[in-house]
């Protein structure tokens, strides 16, 4: 791992220790500096988090019991994998208002992952901070993701 690596992985565990709120604006930061990643690498079952910044999204995926995403194949995306009261795993299809798909998509200049919502007009894009974990910013329509002007910031851990 090259020295810029080291301090890119430093910074986003810093970021991922943080009990309390964390800045957006380094969360903006940190995203322009990670790698991009193509979505055929990032098949898989991902146990997520939310970056806690005050955006109302937390508290959906919370109430939710938000696991985290599977992608089984390009065609075959699972955003909303949550717990049920029994502990066991399922796909919320209702919430989600379907599944998605993933594709290779342009933000900030960059091509990147990105799953794209079956039943919303939402895209999460991913970027590779290692090989076992991605962070993800929700993009789409303004008044359905942004909250004071700001996205919605997540972490994905491979399982």
């Amino acid at each position: 791992m090259s020295g810029e690596s080291m301090r890119v992985r430093a910074r986003w565990q810093a970021l991922r220790a943080t009990t309390g709120q964390v800045d957006p604006g380094e969360l903006d930061a940190l995203w322009a500096e990670l790698e991009v990643v193509d979505a055929a690498q990032i098949l898989g079952s991902w146990r997520g988090f939310a970056f806690l910044t005050g955006h109302p999204i937390e508290k959906v995926l919370a109430a939710s019991r938000w696991h985290g995403k599977r992608f089984d194949a390009l065609d075959d995306a699972k955003p909303l994998i949550c717990r049920a009261e029994d502990g066991s795993l399922y796909s919320d299809t209702k919430a989600g208002r379907g599944e998605a798909t993933l594709w290779n998509v342009e933000f900030r200049g960059q091509v990147t992952a990105t799953m794209v919502y079956d039943g919303r007009p939402v895209l999460d894009h991913f970027k590779r901070v290692d090989d076992n974990t991605l962070m993800g910013v929700m993009n789409g329509k303004p008044e359905l993701v942004l909250a004071d002007g700001r996205h919605f910031y997540f972490g994905l851990e491979r399982e």
